[in-house]
């Protein structure tokens, strides 16, 4: 394995300098909740909790907050992954904010200045006209990658046209953007080689990214219209040898594991979302939360799985319970308290046992929280009044005051109690289909939820944590501010919020 000068400065204040092979190891989420700035994963945790903890970012900070016209942040194609922020540990090197696009460009940003620090075309995407169905055009990389920083590596999936439409999966030095040994990997040929039929032109990537026990997880849906024999993948690539990858799919076709939040871990377990199945008329895999070990060897296997009682409807229906992708949830006081919560097209909130997750109709408590479909990512935070779950949607009209409906922004409380139950806590607007994140000083203090009107008006809120209140709201197009694509995310870093619209990032600090 080699490693560059460059990779050495950039890991040097990490520890000393760590080659490819240090890939091998297990992935902690890195110094989060600690109040370090890395965002080296999807809602900044494995467990897909979307908090951040930044001294800086207090209510009133957020009040002053504007758009940082000096930040340029140039970019090149649509946006629908999530940003990752790479701290320089004391190497003497800018820290570097990380953005993957549609166009499959990789581009390294100065997140103070937004300067290029280097950029890295991964081959062509794949147009819209060569896919049987979609939305999404030109199809690149989608699901948001994930950064292990101790081996200066970076995870994706890019759909690549290579004669026809390849799923490929990229690993990258940190330092300069090139390619590890041994990598990318061809999905479809590399299950080929184990007899397994994979057809990558059916096939969409667009859930996060984990990175566990020194497995990569990668999971797969469908396209928008439900074209063609896809299901519902689960991948487990060891990254020190990507040839040697695990796969499980959904037994009836359909099933697509396609929510934007990805695979969820607390690090000894990893957790997937299935939507609908087609065609099935017993339980196959569909609407479901699967639990898979995060490590081990021979055929990757459930160990757990949860599937609502009218799974069967919510088949009929095409109502996913996969829409937004389970989250990992402590609840103090609860019991029990490590739990997983579900959210679905459904409008439903399911909670389950994270140590059980019940089987079918086997959910400890569910809600009907929201009139309208839950498809992004959801946060949740735990303050001194008790444990919230934000997320894009129409909380029920007399929920909680000010939820007349035609709202697009709700949170509800877990109740401290054998077992938590969710309460609808308030509601707001957020002019868009964005998917929000929560800040805190401490850990509990000063909540904050932020959240872009993608799709939408494009601009940036935030909102009291526990009151739903508005406090700050600015970009948009009076702002100069581009498109932002559904299933956006921004991220906190260095007491800065950074989002991500097509062809350009953009970064809000408080003056």
């Amino acid at each position: 394995m080699r490693t560059t000068l460059a990779l050495a400065i950039l890991l040097a204040g990490a520890g000393g300098c760590h080659t490819a092979d240090a890939a091998a190891g297990p992935f902690d989420g890195g110094t989060f909740g600690d109040g370090g700035a890395a965002v080296l994963t999807h809602h900044g945790h494995p467990s897909r909790d979307g908090q951040y903890i930044d001294p800086a970012l207090t209510h009133a900070a957020a009040a002053r907050m504007r758009r940082d016209a000096a930040f340029s942040g140039a970019i090149a194609g649509h946006v629908y992954a999530q940003p990752l922020y790479l701290e320089s540990a004391g190497s003497g090197r800018p820290d570097m904010l990380i953005v993957a696009t549609e166009s499959n460009q990789v581009t390294a940003l100065d997140p103070t200045s937004g300067a290029v620090i280097w950029q890295r075309p991964l081959g062509a995407p794949v147009p819209l006209s060569n896919l049987p169905c979609g939305d999404v055009d030109p199809l690149g990389i989608t699901g948001t990658p994930v950064i292990d920083a101790a081996a200066g590596a970076l995870y994706l999936d890019a759909m690549t046209m290579a004669g026809s439409p390849r799923h490929l999966v990229h690993a990258l030095f940190l330092a300069d953007g090139s390619a590890l040994p041994g990598w990318p990997l061809d999905v479809q040929a590399a299950l080929a080689a184990q007899g397994v039929t994979f057809d990558s032109s059916v096939q969409n990537q667009r859930g996060a990214l984990a990175l566990v026990s020194g497995a990569l997880f990668v999971p797969y849906g469908g396209h928008y219209g439900d074209c063609g024999n896809y299901f519902g993948w689960v991948l487990s690539i060891p990254v020190a040898n990507p040839a040697a990858l695990r796969a499980w799919h959904t037994r009836a076709r359909g099933g697509g594991s396609w929510a934007v939040g990805g695979i969820a871990s607390d690090g000894s377990s990893v957790y997937a979302s299935t939507g609908n199945t087609f065609g099935a008329s017993a339980w196959s895999d569909g609407e479901a939360i699967f639990r898979f070990g995060a490590a081990g060897s021979g055929a990757l296997q459930p160990l757990d799985s949860f599937a609502p009682a009218n799974w069967k409807a919510l088949d009929s229906g095409d109502i996913d319970l996969g829409g937004c992708g389970p989250v990992l949830v402590h609840v103090p006081g609860g019991a029990p308290a490590d739990v997983v919560v579900a959210l679905g097209k459904d409008g439903y909130a399911y909670v389950l046992d994270r140590a059980n997750l019940g089987g079918i109709g086997g959910q400890l408590s569910l809600a009907h929280v929201s009139n309208s479909e839950i498809i992004q990512a959801a946060t949740a935070f735990t303050t001194a009044s008790g444990t919230y779950v934000a997320f894009h949607g129409d909380a029920p009209a007399g929920s909680q005051p000010g939820c007349s409906g035609g709202t697009d922004l709700a949170a509800f409380r877990l109740t401290a109690a054998a077992p938590p139950a969710p309460q609808i806590a308030w509601c707001a607007r957020q002019h868009g289909a964005g998917s929000p994140i929560s800040t805190t000083t401490d850990g509990v203090s000063e909540p904050l939820v932020w959240s872009v009107g993608a799709e939408g008006d494009s601009r940036l809120r935030a909102f009291d944590g526990e009151t739903g209140a508005g406090i700050f709201a600015g970009g948009g197009a009076t702002d100069g501010m581009g498109t932002v694509r559904r299933f956006s995310t921004p991220i906190a870093a260095r007491g800065r919020i950074y989002v991500a619209g097509d062809d350009q990032v953009y970064a809000f600090t408080a003056p």
